[in-house]
């Protein structure tokens, strides 16, 4: 029996079948990333552990990461939308705390009418998702294939003319939203709010949803296909005008869910979403410019990274130890924790 050329590809002189070059490192490629949650799952452990001998409490150490783990969910869904935006449309979003400011006020105008806090999810996704479409079909559509800096203006423009808008319509006085039967709830010896896990709660299910549209619907396969190669896109019928609009308002709306989920523990200003945008490029960068998955295990990182600094650091600014934590990755993985280098 003669063997076909397939065959004759796969086996060696020795009769013994070799495997694809380019399979091994596919297959390497795909076990890199589970390698590097482990490595960094480990410097959590001796990070946690370093700040025990630090405090010499259990108690404060286990409420440190309890803290951190829940705000970091909520890190990571802001994260998710902005690295959403740039994988797609390559543009770097400042306006995106400021979306994050107009759900707030949303959020509070809706409680103010009788509506329960997340139950304005309802009302507050799908009104931010318009937002995003407008913004983008009105304004940054333009911008599409510009220069990275009229890009940079132009959100930027954006973002000052949403919160001097604020500012006019609702007054610098600061607001809250209560959350009905919001009370304390322990957890492995620590206490931590119950708008604290409820928020972490609906970010990761919303992360959750968002990874499905992407990976099991034909809509989420054309946005990566347009993220891979929008000209390869174009080529197989794909309208990517259609598909730079809806990520850009999925973008947006992930920033609205976060706005709504976070109104009960923050306090609501029209500069609110500025501190969370900082933290938001921080996450995206360290996961990776364009990976969402690794912007929410970044978010969970740099959670943890601000809870625990305080112990490190006592007295000083919880962005510090943030700041510390992206510095070290900038030095050692300047590409991000998830990304492949170039």
């Amino acid at each position: 029996m003669t063997s076909t050329p397939d065959q004759d590809h796969a086996a060696g002189t020795s009769g013994v079948a070799t495997l694809d070059p380019e399979e091994v490192r596919a297959a390497a490629r795909r076990r890199v990333p589970w390698q590097r949650i482990a490595v960094i799952a480990a410097l959590i452990a001796l990070a946690v552990a370093v700040a025990y001998l630090r405090s010499g409490s259990g108690v404060v150490v286990t409420q440190a990461v309890v803290t951190g783990i829940l705000i970091g969910g909520v890190y990571g869904l802001i994260a998710m939308g902005l690295t959403l935006i740039f994988g797609v449309l390559d543009i770097v979003n400042f306006a995106h705390g400021s979306f994050l400011a107009v759900a707030l006020f949303l959020t509070y105008g809706l409680t103010q009418a009788g509506l329960h806090p997340y139950v304005a999810l309802a009302i507050s996704v799908p009104a931010m998702f318009l937002l995003g479409v407008l913004v983008q079909r009105g304004i940054l559509s333009g911008a599409m294939g510009k220069p990275l800096e009229n890009q940079l203006l132009i959100t930027l423009g954006i973002s000052l003319v949403i919160e001097n808008a604020l500012l006019l319509f609702f007054g610098g006085n600061p607001r809250s939203v209560a959350l009905p039967g919001d009370r304390g709830v322990p957890i492995l010896g620590a206490v931590a709010n119950l708008s604290r896990i409820l928020a972490f709660a609906g970010a990761l299910v919303l992360a959750g949803l968002l990874f499905l549209l992407l990976r099991r619907t034909r809509l989420g396969t054309a946005i990566r296909a347009v993220a891979a190669n929008d000209t390869g896109a174009q080529l197989v019928g794909i309208d990517t005008r259609v598909i730079y609009a809806v990520t850009f308002a999925i973008g947006t709306a992930c920033a609205g869910a976060a706005g709504t989920l976070v109104a009960p523990m923050v306090t609501i200003e029209p500069t609110t979403g500025s501190l969370f945008n900082i933290v938001a490029f921080v996450v995206v960068v360290l996961g990776g410019m364009g990976n969402v998955v690794g912007a929410l295990i970044g978010g969970l990182i740099i959670g943890l990274a601000e809870q625990l600094g305080g112990i490190y650091l006592p007295g000083q600014s919880p962005l510090l130890s943030v700041f510390i934590v992206f510095v070290l990755v900038l030095f050692l993985r300047p590409q991000g924790l998830f990304r492949r280098a170039a």
